[in-house]
């Protein structure tokens, strides 16, 4: 049908598909964890709760406590 190297530019052409592929899904799922920030500690989400108000005082020192145990 292609004669010649016809097969192998199909070849190589499917090779590079298929790269491009794994490379944007590698990427994809880089960012996703980029982006989440384990380093917030339980202390720091009480922190931002109680200083949207979320929380009142009471709960919050009560929370405290429990954490600094």
């Amino acid at each position: 049908m292609m004669g010649g190297f016809g097969w192998l530019f199909m070849f190589l052409v499917v090779v590079g598909v298929i790269a491009f592929v794994v490379v944007l899904r590698g990427r994809s799922r880089d960012d996703g964890r980029k982006r989440s920030t384990p380093d917030i500690d339980a202390l720091g989400i009480l922190d931002a709760r109680y200083a949207r108000g979320e929380i009142d005082s009471e709960e919050y020192k009560k929370r405290r406590a429990d954490l600094d145990r």
